[in-house]
């Protein structure tokens, strides 16, 4: 369940940063249909890789293991803090992107 936890919150958080770069691509490429659709999925994966270390801390805590709750907790802040920030700029620069393109 550990492994599922880490391995999890780390595929969805590169999960989240290559769609929302795809769709910078796409714009790129002037493929402007489904941009939605891949910022929301984008949003979608960072929450989700943002939840599985909450589990992962809550497993801690009810097995009472406070010792590696507190050798990771520091990690997983500075961790999810560089993934949302990314994740918000990269789908930031995309809605900036396509909205100044739809009002042309």
């Amino acid at each position: 369940m550990v492994s599922f936890l880490i391995f999890g919150s780390l595929g969805l958080g590169l999960i989240a940063w290559i769609l929302a770069i795809v769709n910078l691509i796409r714009y790129k490429n002037n493929r402007h249909q489904h941009w939605a659709t891949f910022s929301t999925l984008s949003v979608a994966a960072c929450a989700v890789a943002l939840y599985f270390p909450l589990v992962y801390s809550s497993h801690l805590v009810n097995i009472g293991d406070l010792s590696a709750l507190m050798d990771t907790i520091a990690t997983i802040t500075s961790a999810a803090a560089i993934l949302l920030i990314v994740t918000l700029i990269l789908n930031g620069l995309t809605l900036v992107l396509y909205r100044n393109h739809t009002k042309k």
